[in-house]
């Protein structure tokens, strides 16, 4: 099988442990079942923008791969520029995860290929995992054959974390990175920061770096000090 370029490799925190659920656990626990080889079928995975959808993507073929099946997680959004023949040459991968897939639906060329990896697929039984913004029926296809497969997938709808399961969420991100957020810092960048999953974790990749120059804690008065002037404010 192909090796991925660097960038599309998987990221070591990318694995179901680190995920927080909050109202998707019915969602986790069926991936983590595909992954495992306990159900071969089509999912489609959906939600909005910092529901997790890489995360789990990547999470799926980490456990594929420690369970000894081959893998392969493609960012359809970074593989663009390399054109649709980059899809070739995984006809013997047990799971395939399609992330990102409308930023290449409505090109025929593209769903040609899509539809080649997906009838392979389906031919010696694998798990196909899409991932998008919204559900099948909603993004327009250029290939109708490729549409209704799509659209006769499992769906699965993540819902975004609410306040607690993300303070949840960024307090096990920076244990990961061996800091201590207490609750009173991680309610006070909900309360001044937008509140969308990725932003918080960003402005905690920026904490991070000033607390190990200055060996601070992250208390509240350092985080408002590190954050004053280069952060995006709630809106």
């Amino acid at each position: 099988m192909r090796q991925l370029p660097l960038a599309m490799r998987l990221r070591e925190r990318a694995v179901f442990d680190s995920f927080v659920p909050g109202a998707n656990a019915l969602v986790l626990a069926q991936l983590q079942a595909a992954a495992s080889g306990a159900q071969r079928r089509v999912y489609w995975l959906y939600g909005p923008a910092g529901s997790g959808k890489s995360h789990l993507l990547q999470a799926s073929c980490t456990h594929a791969l420690e369970a000894g099946r081959a893998a392969a997680y493609l960012p359809l959004s970074q593989l663009q520029p390399l054109g649709p023949d980059v899809l070739q040459g995984w006809s013997d991968a047990s799971l395939v995860a399609l992330d990102e897939l409308p930023a290449v639906l409505g090109r025929r060329d593209w769903e040609q290929a899509l539809f080649a990896l997906y009838r392979a697929g389906e031919e010696r039984g694998a798990t196909l995992i899409g991932a998008a913004g919204v559900p099948a029926a909603q993004l327009r296809f250029a290939l109708p054959d490729l549409a209704s497969r799509f659209a006769g997938a499992l769906p699965l709808s993540l819902q975004p974390l609410d306040e607690r399961a993300q303070r949840q969420a960024l307090q096990q991100r920076a244990r990961a990175r061996g800091l201590d957020l207490p609750d009173e810092s991680a309610r006070y960048l909900q309360r001044h920061f937008r509140r969308d999953l990725p932003t918080l974790c960003q402005l905690l990749d920026t904490i991070d770096t000033a607390s190990l120059q200055a060996q601070r804690r992250l208390t509240v008065p350092f985080i408002r000090e590190v954050l004053a002037l280069s952060s995006p404010r709630a809106g």
